[in-house]
């Protein structure tokens, strides 16, 4: 199965749409960045080259399943290395792992991105900030639908600190581009997400009984999202 849908954003910026998760391509003077690579979607590599003549660049928000589907047919990708055990577990390739860290500028020329680590979603959990235009990419961080907390290396306790980081940055983004769901999100989500959080950590909210990919787990409506947890 192939099926996908390219979006043009802007005259340099696209998202592919693979079935309930996105990627995006990020085209600057010199290179291109491509964030993600899907799940279900192949020949992810040639789909982005068909929109840039610029040589391609590629970076992981998390190493979750459908962030990282086509990876195998880039020699070498960004990210996080606190990812690399949750990446070892989905993915076998040797492409080279390249470590980015907290602060870190990719600039991909006239276009800067700036890496920010957000952990709890993963351990190594970043969003990047496209620094000129005002978007924040958040991966699974921040988004209306389904948050993932369950499970290993997940802590819902270090997502609402990642939360609080990201809510004391939002007067540098005006969008926010999740890798589900709504497909833009203005920044004050963080703070309902954040209130949200705070309920469910502090046992104010109920929940509903649910199973997912075989385990039990509780579902928490938020309001503005889902929060799935042990």
């Amino acid at each position: 199965m192939n099926s996908y849908e390219i979006i043009k954003i802007d005259d340099s910026t696209w998202r592919i749409e693979d079935n309930g998760v996105r990627f995006f391509l990020l085209s600057g003077d010199d290179y291109s960045l491509l964030i993600d690579t899907g799940m279900n979607v192949k020949n992810v590599k040639a789909i982005a080259q068909s929109l840039t003549d610029k040589p391609i660049k590629l970076i992981n928000t998390h190493a979750d399943p459908d962030h990282i589907g086509a990876n195998c047919e880039f020699s070498s990708f960004m990210m996080n290395t606190l990812e690399l055990d949750n990446y070892n577990i989905y993915q076998k390739c040797t492409s080279q792992v390249i470590p980015v860290n907290d602060h870190e500028i990719i600039n991909i020329g006239g276009r800067s991105l700036e890496v920010i680590f957000i952990p709890g979603h993963t351990p190594g959990s970043i969003a990047l900030l496209d620094i000129e235009r005002r978007v924040l990419f958040s991966g699974d961080t921040i988004q209306a639908g389904n948050i993932f907390l369950f499970g290993p290396m997940r802590n819902i306790k270090t997502y609402l600190q990642s939360l609080e980081r990201l809510n004391s940055l939002k007067d540098r983004f005006d969008f926010i581009y999740p890798s589900h769901a709504n497909p833009v999100l203005e920044p004050n989500i963080i703070e309902k997400l954040i209130e949200g959080t705070k309920a469910v950590i502090d046992n104010k909210l109920s929940y509903s009984d649910a199973s997912l990919f075989g385990q039990k787990i509780k579902a928490y409506d938020i309001g503005c999202a889902k929060l799935l947890l042990n």
